[in-house]
């Protein structure tokens, strides 16, 4: 059986694996001089949101201290 650890790790691990894909594909489509400028802001707020969601997902995996 998975702990919650590990389904956290996993999908860390899936998250961070889109967010890399998308940065590849945001590379290619921007080395073209015709761009679907919309395509290219979704993949771009898309990856922004991938960031947001892998920094929640650390941080849930990084125990609270007690000060």
């Amino acid at each position: 059986m998975l702990t919650d650890r590990d389904t956290l790790l996993r999908k860390l691990t899936e998250l961070r694996d889109e967010h890399r894909q998308l940065d590849t594909v945001i590379a290619r489509l921007s080395e073209h001089t015709v761009l679907d400028q919309i395509h290219l802001q979704r993949l771009k707020k898309r990856k922004l949101m991938l960031k947001d969601e892998i920094a929640r997902f650390e941080s849930r995996l990084i125990p609270d201290s007690i000060a």
